[in-house]
């Protein structure tokens, strides 16, 4: 993966959790804090100076609210919302918000929340050359990463599903895996790699990506759900 710095403003209107969040980015060796902001105002100054990255960002405060900020500031950065209170969520995500979460913050989700924007970013950095060549039949042929539905491993060659063909090629799944972006797809089992962005229904271990099915592991399948459902299911 690529070495990545994001740069980010803290915005809270307490100056404690403030302090938290800023201890907690510097460990992280690769979120830099290039300011901290006690409300809605100044970060609109701050992000008027200079080029932010992700905004780590409280939503109850002074002046105008983290929600209606994100939803009047034209081409925001990527946010992840530090808030004291849950009923904000769905509105959160329906803003496309890396991550939500909840004060008191652990270090533990916040490192998560992290790792999360680094792999946004990590993917952003591989946007500009959207694809990869695979050697098949003595010949190489493009394949972009948004046509990938999955790839399963076949003994000592990969099978490439796009939504239009089928490449077989000699390799190992992990060289496959090397070469996608890890925001976008995920190994729900130790044969298969899957396309996010493709799939059309969980049913019980199960994929489904049009007329195709994939299997998730037993042991998998909590993580995978999570990185799928990423905080968007309807409930009641």
């Amino acid at each position: 993966m690529s070495n990545v710095t994001i740069r980010c403003v803290i915005t809270d209107d307490e100056p404690l959790a403030a302090r938290g969040i800023l201890g907690y980015a510097e460990c992280t060796g690769f979120l830099q804090v290039v300011a901290v902001c006690e409300d809605a105002i100044q970060l609109n100054s701050v992000l008027k100076q200079q080029p932010v990255d992700l905004l780590l960002l409280d939503i109850e405060m002074p002046y105008i609210n983290g929600i209606e900020f994100l939803k009047n500031y034209p081409n925001p950065p990527k946010v992840i919302f530090t808030t004291a209170y849950e009923r904000y969520a769905i509105q959160g995500f329906e803003l496309d918000v890396l991550d939500y979460l909840l004060k008191p913050v652990s270090f533990e989700r916040f490192l998560k929340a992290a790792n999360k924007a680094y792999d946004f970013f990590a993917a952003q950095n591989t946007a500009t050359q959207p694809y990869f060549f695979i050697k098949s039949d003595k010949k190489l042929e493009k394949v972009l990463y948004q046509e990938i539905l999955f790839a399963e491993a076949l003994e000592n060659y990969v099978a490439v599903y796009t939504t239009d063909r089928k490449i077989i090629t000699h390799a190992t799944l992990k060289s496959v895996v090397e070469m996608l972006p890890a925001q976008q797809f995920i190994q729900p089992h130790k044969s298969y790699v899957v396309n996010i962005q493709h799939i059309s229904a969980i049913e019980g271990n199960m994929l489904h990506m049009g007329s195709h099915q994939v299997p998730i592991s037993k042991y998998q399948k909590e993580e995978v759900l999570e990185k799928i459902v990423n905080n968007r299911l309807l409930k009641k």
